[in-house]
């Protein structure tokens, strides 16, 4: 599936089964779309998998860095071992990242295929879940009756209500294994070079200082971002980001100390 891609295909054939839309073909979905609004969609649709990369990278490589750098007087040691860390950190959460999208789809498919099973086999048995849930809604048997009913005369639309209720994917779409591996990947790499890069152009000593403010930075607008997104206390957010690298460099230093020692 492409960017756009809001189906499941059943394996009773070609038809698609969309969860919380009209679902169009994956081709169709994207015409007239420029390729900048197809990125701009993948972005907002991966916006958490990017802030916890973004996290991931800082916050590992911060650590790393300055582990590192307490045992060595060698900007290029600490550049060396930033920079091998970064890369083999960004590929790992790729690799997890396509893993983890992936079954996660497959076992959205697999649930809904069984549930088509169902309804296909014993129609009459899922009309009666569906007249229980109304009624435990608060529904009174005749309306209850009588939604279930309609929804038995269109076998597509009662396993969107299937799913909903008794799958819970009402508000769930599938991801794109390959788009979210991808945005993980490029923000996981970008927030891992950030503490790292002052160690290519700096003595050891300034590299330090410069690699925590931008570091610190960085984490405070990955903080605020944190919280806007989930709509929690801005500042509070922000500090716990920055706490977190904080406790992450401090092990990292307190480990090159033992190393060296």
């Amino acid at each position: 599936m492409l960017y756009g891609a809001k189906c499941l295909h059943s394996q009773e054939g070609d038809a698609c089964i969309m969860l919380s839309e009209k679902c169009v073909p994956d081709q169709q979905s994207t015409n007239g779309k420029s390729l900048l609004q197809a990125i701009g969609k993948s972005f907002y649709d991966s916006i958490g998998d990017i802030v916890f990369g973004m996290e991931d990278g800082t916050v590992s490589i911060f650590g790393l860095v300055f582990g590192v750098a307490s045992s060595t007087t060698s900007s290029s040691v600490v550049l060396l071992a930033g920079a091998t860390g970064a890369i083999s950190a960004a590929v790992s959460m790729m690799a997890g990242t396509f893993l983890d999208v992936e079954s996660t789809n497959d076992q959205a498919k697999a649930q809904l295929a069984q549930e088509q099973r169902e309804i296909d086999t014993n129609l009459e048995g899922e009309k009666q879940e569906v007249r229980n849930r109304l009624r435990n809604a608060g529904f009174n048997d005749q309306d209850a009756a009588t939604i279930a009913d309609a929804l038995a005369k269109h076998p597509r639309t009662l396993l969107k209500v299937e799913a909903a209720s008794e799958l819970n994917y009402g508000s769930t779409e599938l991801k794109n294994q390959f788009v979210q591996s991808a945005w993980m990947f490029i923000s996981d790499l970008f927030a891992a070079f950030v503490p790292v890069i002052p160690f290519a152009f700096l003595p050891l000593e300034s590299a330090r200082i410069v690699s925590l403010i931008i570091t610190a930075t960085l984490l405070l607008l990955l903080g605020v971002g944190r919280g806007l997104i989930g709509h929690r206390n801005v500042v509070l957010t922000a500090l716990e980001t920055l706490g977190i690298a904080a406790a992450a460099a401090l092990a990292g230093f307190l480990i090159g100390k033992l190393v060296t020692h």
